[in-house]
């Protein structure tokens, strides 16, 4: 099956954008790239702002169906945080590995309340994410939640900026410290 118009737009613009970030990708690249007329990208995206806001928002899904999947697999609490990192180290292996796409989106194009709005929903599923999975096991679930995602956020922040993948196995280790400590014996 042939892939719609919009999704080979936003799928053409979204490896761009990650790649080489917003500012650097100009609408006439995408439209080369993704092989549409101009007509075709403004009829489907009608500003760059309102493109990048898709791309954000087909990437936010993307992840909150990933570590959905993992709640949804894992039985055991303590397991759920372990694979959730340990998925995200898997991403942060990898030589195409750039950070926090929301964090590049907001560094670049954050005077768009339209790119700020979806990146500010991510991180509060992501943390929501957490919340659900320390609702099971402790009694201060939203504290060890905020814990967790700071782990989570300051590993991709880190891979980022240090190009070391092991720090996502260290936010890890230490997110299941954050577990065991808030875990009633």
């Amino acid at each position: 099956m042939k892939e719609a118009i919009s999704d080979q737009i936003l799928t053409t613009a979204g490896a761009l954008f990650y790649r080489e970030g917003i500012r650097a990708v100009g609408i006439d690249r995408i439209i080369e790239e993704a092989n549409v007329a101009k007509a075709t990208l403004y009829r489907h995206f009608p500003s760059k702002d309102h493109l990048v806001a898709a791309y954000l928002q087909a990437r936010h899904e993307r992840v909150i169906r990933s570590l959905q999947e993992v709640v949804d697999t894992q039985s055991d609490a303590r397991d759920q945080i372990k694979l959730i990192f340990e998925r995200l180290y898997e991403k942060a292996d990898s030589p195409e590995f750039r950070g926090c796409a929301f964090a590049l989106a907001v560094a670049e194009h954050g005077d768009s309340e339209r790119v700020v709005s979806v990146a500010r929903t991510h991180k509060t599923m992501v943390r929501d994410i957490f919340a659900g999975v320390m609702a099971r096991a402790s009694s201060r679930p939203d504290q060890a939640a905020a814990h967790l995602s700071l782990l989570y956020e300051g590993a991709l922040a880190t891979v980022a900026v240090g190009r070391d993948p092991k720090a996502v196995l260290v936010a890890r280790d230490c997110a299941l410290s954050v577990f065991d400590a808030a875990s009633p014996r």
